[in-house]
């Protein structure tokens, strides 16, 4: 059993910081080359808070993606598992809060010090944590508003608790932040249609599917190959993801020169991925979308030098229903 511990003095606390800051680093690295390069452009004192808020939300995701493979299928024992962790982080915020920390996990350690440090709103964490519960119980959602309201706390959340280490200039970058984190984690769900699957998971509207004639899990596989109703169905899906992009860059402004190339870093390098889905000719089922580590880290480089890219030009959404209500305001 592992035991609570005060480290040894002050010594002792920055050294498990500093190792927790580590780890969380090396987290992102790992998994979210994305956010790394983006977060390089920051000061090292704002950089490893992106790298704390990140590590905590993946070590949550891989609890309940990884956590549910080890227990068969038994929801109730990932959600306990889920649930045991998310105490251990309000506990650690409410020690820090304290002035009085404990613990011996250098990577909750980091997390609860960064989030005191930002005045990250503990209220954003509930939700998160809702979301990722929400993943035990619900594999589909219906409509486009359905997927909102899950991608409420599993996204949009993200970008405002990101938003106090960005530290933005006014109050109008909030919506932009919240939009830019949903327009991450759709382009996550449309390169990993197919991984998703494997999951039992569907991460795109089922109406919109109907709508183009597409059925993902058909019993004899067909369901997972680019038909020319499957283009379609995601190129109109990709064009409202470009929606969300444009509302983000209107919050590029309201951020400091930094922060502003840390975000217009990130919000290219996440949008590439979508051009590299339609150069496949929308195929995502035979392979991955990546954007390679060499321009992750040329373009990092030059947005440093050059500042954050303009604005592209909205356009209009493909396809049948082109309405506003498909590129809806997301719930709140």
């Amino acid at each position: 059993m592992s035991r609570t511990v005060q480290p040894a003095g002050q010594a002792g606390r920055e050294a498990l910081l500093q190792e927790g800051y580590r780890r969380a680093a090396g987290l992102t690295w790992r998994y979210g080359t994305t956010y790394y390069w983006g977060a390089a452009l920051l000061p090292k004192a704002r950089r490893r808070h992106v790298h704390a808020v990140y590590a905590l939300c993946r070590l949550a995701d891989d609890i309940v993606d990884d956590q549910a493979v080890v227990d068969r299928g038994d929801t109730v024992a990932t959600g306990a598992a889920l649930e045991a962790f998310a105490d251990r982080f309000r506990t650690a915020v409410t020690a820090e809060e304290a002035g009085d920390p404990t613990g011996d996990d250098p990577v909750m350690a980091a997390v609860a010090a960064t989030v005191v440090a930002c005045g990250i709103d503990r209220e954003c964490f509930d939700r998160f944590f809702g979301a990722m519960a929400m993943d035990l119980t619900t594999s589909r959602y219906e409509t486009w508003d359905d997927l909102c309201g899950y991608m409420e706390g599993s996204a949009a959340v993200i970008g405002e608790m990101m938003l106090p280490v960005l530290e933005p200039t006014s109050p109008m970058a909030q919506e932009p932040a919240r939009a830019l984190g949903l327009a991450f984690q759709l382009t996550n769900f449309l390169r990993d249609v197919d991984e998703d699957l494997d999951r039992g998971r569907v991460y795109v509207p089922q109406e919109d599917l109907r709508r183009f004639g597409v059925d993902l899990t058909a019993a004899d596989g067909s369901g997972r190959r680019a038909t020319p109703q499957w283009r379609a169905f995601l190129a109109f899906q990709i064009a409202r993801n470009r929606e969300l992009y444009a509302l983000a860059d209107t919050g590029i402004a309201l951020l400091p020169g930094r922060s502003a190339r840390c975000v217009g870093a990130a919000r290219v390098l996440y949008s590439q991925i979508l051009e590299r889905i339609e150069a496949a000719d929308y195929d995502v089922f035979s392979t991955r979308a990546r954007v390679p580590t060499w321009r992750k880290a040329t373009t990092a480089a030059r947005i440093m030098v050059a500042g954050p890219p303009t604005p592209p030009v909205r356009t209009a959404l493909p396809g049948p229903g082109r309405t506003a209500d498909h590129v809806a305001p997301y719930p709140r």
